[in-house]
């Protein structure tokens, strides 16, 4: 059994982390890190909760420290974790910046721990359904990706994912998940255009993000997240050499989770909203949307742990998701163009690690 310590109990841990965790056989969540004793007992009367983050991370009744606290606290912690031994999962970000990246990887190679980042949206029924229609060559030659996450939510809350402090703003928050779903499909951009803006009144931090990423011979993904899209927009637009495919809905698990249906019971992950096809002709097909399982990734970090697989968000994957959010951020900044920061030793392992 894999003894989990779970750092925070905000809304990313209420509502993702600790329901899967629950769900995967062979991962037991034993300690939890919380001011609020009374929220998580609500919820896991069983659990221990510690007021502590630091005695969690450090605690040696665990085995995996699941680090969901907010993002500038993700570093300090996972280092405090890596260095007492702990296996870490870090909620995206995975850090603030490259730099911090690059000192937790180095510790969890020195102390040959496990170290993962949370990129639960790859196993979304969306990107699901779209990257296999891209794999099996629907659109030809794939150049363009339009990947939104659109919310309309005009009222600012009072959270420090909009307080504007370090690591706050629509995208470190959203960003990740579309940065990590572009790789995946055209792997490391080249360069990065990026604006960003406070829309709503009162906005103490960027709440629309609009970014635009270079990949090479002509291709290009443009990453977009807002919070005044009342209307919606449509998940997913890729069009090719040889044709378009256009996912409108979002993946259902989140909405699932926050409504009290349980990971893996009747219509887990199902998404009724079809991918449609359109072709040279301007013929339209349809298909159906497959369904989404974000517990594989806790089900592949508990096989790795095992040794019985491999580490499902390997941590240089991670950093280059983080050089690009860092990119982006720059290039919002001053205007300008900007390339992501990593080496080309990093390069080359970001390229093995996804062929692995």
């Amino acid at each position: 059994m894999i003894r989990v310590g779970l750092i925070g109990y905000g809304y990313a841990a209420r509502t993702f982390h600790a329901p899967l965790l629950a769900s995967v056989p062979g991962m037991a969540l034993t300690l939890v890190a919380s001011s609020d004793a009374a929220k998580v007992h609500a919820d896991l009367p069983n659990v221990t909760v510690a007021a502590d983050p630091l005695a969690v991370a450090t605690s040696d009744a665990i085995d995996l420290v699941v680090i969901a606290s907010p993002n500038a606290s993700h570093a300090p912690l996972a280092i405090a974790a890596l260095r007492a031994g702990r296996h870490v999962v870090v909620d995206k970000p995975f850090t603030l910046d490259t730099a911090e990246a690059r000192d937790l990887i180095g510790l969890a190679n020195a102390r040959d721990r496990l170290l993962s980042v949370f990129h639960n949206r790859r196993w979304d029924s969306d990107w699901l359904t779209v990257s296999r229609a891209i794999r099996e060559g629907v659109v030809g030659r794939p150049v363009h990706l339009e990947s939104h996450i659109d919310r309309f939510r005009p009222a600012v809350r009072v959270r420090w994912r909009e307080d504007g402090s370090p690591g706050s703003g629509i995208w470190y928050d959203l960003g990740p998940h579309l940065v990590d779903q572009a790789i995946l499909l055209f792997g490391l951009p080249e360069r990065v255009q990026a604006s960003m803006a406070r829309q709503r009144e009162s906005a103490l931090a960027d709440d629309w993000a609009h970014v635009v990423l270079d990949h090479g011979d002509g291709r290009r993904a443009v990453l977009h997240a807002a919070m005044l899209v009342a209307g919606g927009s449509p998940r997913f637009v890729v069009h090719g050499d040889g044709g378009t495919i256009v996912k409108n809905r979002p993946d259902r698990q989140e909405a699932q989770l926050l409504s009290g249906i349980r990971p893996g019971t009747d219509g887990w992950g199902v998404n009724d909203d079809p991918l449609r096809l359109f072709d040279r002709e301007g013929n339209v097909t349809t298909r159906p949307a497959e369904a989404g399982d974000q517990r594989c990734y806790y089900a592949a970090i508990a096989a790795a742990l095992r040794g019985e697989g491999a580490n499902p968000v390997p941590p240089v994957q991670a950093l280059a998701v983080m050089a690009v959010v860092e990119a982006a951020a720059i290039a919002a900044a001053t205007g300008q163009v900007a390339v992501p920061d990593l080496t080309d030793h990093e390069r080359m392992r970001l390229i093995a690690s996804y062929r692995a």
